[in-house]
């Protein structure tokens, strides 16, 4: 994954090797663009034998999903050497052309497989990086069965490595954690998944040039958004399969040089109050606690980030979050390295020839010690099939509005009034829900909730007992008095206790504006307990909730105090907690 270098030399080294300019953005097959958009007929690419019922699909991907497979894609991953974006595009062998004709290449296998339902396709784009001036993004699109929702699941996971230098392509980067290990899960998915039929389209992408500043990604974002491509959730891959925590990571990584965890993965997005990318990781994480964890024989535990990345950090999702789509990353919860090469103490495997598959300890010339869990990444990439089949079968996401009365929330459906059921999601402190509710009837619902700010989301279910994707949050105040007078009491601006409380390495500091506020500086002071300020930071304050998110460190633990400061003048302070 790609380090942010916010230094004046970083920017100009970043600069020389990556043009801003991306131009002729193309997919080079027709019918895989068109799919995208939706302008197909579905009975062109209907299965023989269809597969439609979301428990059989989620059962089946659970037990397809072969650790073995993952490894003998790794296997080849790692013989072409490198992936680097420069690299050679002829040879057959060697280097980043070798690599993405061999993922179109399995992308036809499994198409080829499966009644030829999988339309291969590179997007094609233009732009000088690393001395080349045109680079390909390999994609495999699933047409839906049902077009009236037009709207496509994307996972993906970049398919470039590097070494120190980002144009070095004479040194071996394999890069199997960075990022061999997503790219596998792709094609592993790729091959599950198009067996069985989805009413919305799935589209499975490997992008170049993450490296050098998330160019590939940058292309397939603006290529949706140029032509109209409703993109339901990009689900990101990026280091997803390595277990051992190195001497370095970027916070909030490792606990300690050599710790293990292959029972945790970690879900990163942007914002905090009504983000999307939220909600489709608490969806991710719903949606597995109820159809797979039960039965799993490694339970795992996933953990929704309050940051969009790493510390310093960023990845394939962030190109698709600035073109309004809505977009997550998966990270695994160790990582050896966080990529800074340039120190001269550096030691660990990111961004390094050392980001192999393993080592031969015995020197009988076969590796028996891996880098890489292949059945953690199994795991990984279950969790990955399972929400993107439920996002890609699941019903409509409902709109409501939310009121608030003596210990009640009270719910109104506007749209998808007929559904059988809904879920209703209710948070507090954390970035995940306190209680997901079922609902039935409608479409007036009246939830008993104790005293306090309460964020509500809103999902149908459908007769299969599946959820759709949640809807907007709304936020309400249940203090055990009548709402109107509630009403009468609010104050134009309430500092809110910041989320998640106790906090990882980041919370978001949230200030809830009521009423128009003429000032000419707002911020948030942050102290710790002796009274010394440890932090700064200005914020916005317009109508709705305003958010800032302020990261304190990995393993900086303590009691603070926050305060909002308006024109000199401090207008409410709350204490907050870094537990970790």
């Amino acid at each position: 994954m790609k380090r942010f270098r916010l230094s004046l030399m970083g920017l100009t080294l970043l600069l020389s090797v990556s043009g801003y300019a991306q131009t002729a953005i193309t997919s080079t097959d027709t019918l895989a663009a068109q799919v995208m958009m939706g302008n197909f007929n579905p009975t062109a690419y209907a299965a023989t034998t269809v597969i439609d019922d979301p428990a059989i699909i989620s059962a089946g991907v659970q037990a397809l999903v072969s650790s073995d497979s993952l490894h003998a894609y790794l296997d080849v991953l790692r013989s072409f050497q490198t992936r680097n974006t420069g690299s050679d595009t002829m040879s057959a062998d060697r280097g980043i052309g070798a690599a993405r004709r061999w993922v179109f290449s399995k992308f036809q296998q499994f198409s080829a497989e499966n009644d030829n339902r999988l339309i291969s396709s590179y997007l094609q784009f233009d732009q000088l990086i690393c001395g080349m001036e045109r680079h390909r993004n390999v994609f495999a699109v699933l047409p839906g069965a049902d077009t009236s929702d037009k709207s496509v699941t994307i996972i993906e996971a970049h398919m470039d490595s590097r070494c120190a230098g980002l144009c070095d392509t004479g040194c071996i980067a394999e890069g199997m954690e960075d990022n061999g290990s997503g790219t596998a899960l792709v094609l592993e998915l790729a091959r599950v998944m198009s067996r069985y039929t989805y009413k919305r389209t799935l589209v499975f992408v490997t992008t170049t040039s993450e490296e050098q500043g998330l160019n590939g990604a940058t292309a397939f974002a603006k290529y949706a958004d140029d032509n109209n491509i409703k993109i339901r959730g990009v689900l990101n891959n990026d280091v997803i399969g390595g277990v051992t925590c190195g001497h370095t990571s970027s916070p909030p990584s490792c606990p300690g040089f050599k710790d293990i965890d292959s029972t945790q993965v970690r879900l990163f997005s942007y914002g905090g109050f009504n983000s999307f990318h939220k909600g489709l990781c608490r969806y991710i994480k719903l949606e597995y606690k109820e159809m797979i964890r039960p039965t799993a024989t490694v339970p795992m535990d996933i953990t929704i980030m309050t940051a969009e990345d790493r510390t310093g950090r960023g990845g394939d999702h962030i190109p698709f979050r600035q073109k309004g789509f809505t977009a997550m990353r998966f990270t695994a919860a160790n990582e050896s390295g966080d990529a800074n090469v340039s120190s001269g103490t550096y030691a660990d495997r990111q961004h390094t020839s050392s980001d192999s598959l393993g080592i031969d300890t015995d020197m009988d010339g076969t590796l028996d010690e891996y880098y890489v869990d292949f059945n953690y990444l199994a795991r990984n990439t279950v969790i990955n099939a399972n929400a993107a089949a439920m996002m890609a079968v699941g019903p409509r996401t409902p709109d409501f509005t939310l009121t608030s009365s003596l210990g009640n929330l009270n719910i109104t459906l506007i749209t998808e009034t007929g559904y059988p059921a809904y879920r209703v999601g209710v948070r507090t402190t954390t970035n995940d829900w306190d209680t997901v509710y079922t609902v039935t009837g409608g479409p007036d619902f009246s939830i008993p909730v104790d005293n306090g700010n309460h964020i509500v989301s809103v999902a149908s279910v459908d007769a299969n007992g599946i959820e759709s994707l949640f809807s907007k949050e709304l936020q309400a105040n249940v203090n055990g008095i009548d709402e109107v007078l509630a009403k009468k009491e609010q104050q134009p601006l309430q500092l809110m206790q910041n989320k998640p409380n106790p906090a990882d390495e980041a919370t978001m500091i949230s200030v809830l504006v009521n009423g128009q506020v003429a000032y000419k500086r707002a911020y948030v002071s942050i102290k710790d307990m002796s009274g010394k300020e440890v932090k700064r930071m200005d914020i916005s304050l317009n109508m709705g909730m305003n958010e800032i998110v302020y990261e304190h460190g990995y393993n900086a633990t303590g009691q603070f105090v926050y305060t909002l400061v308006v024109d000199g003048a401090a207008v409410a302070s709350k204490t907050m907690v870094f537990a970790n």
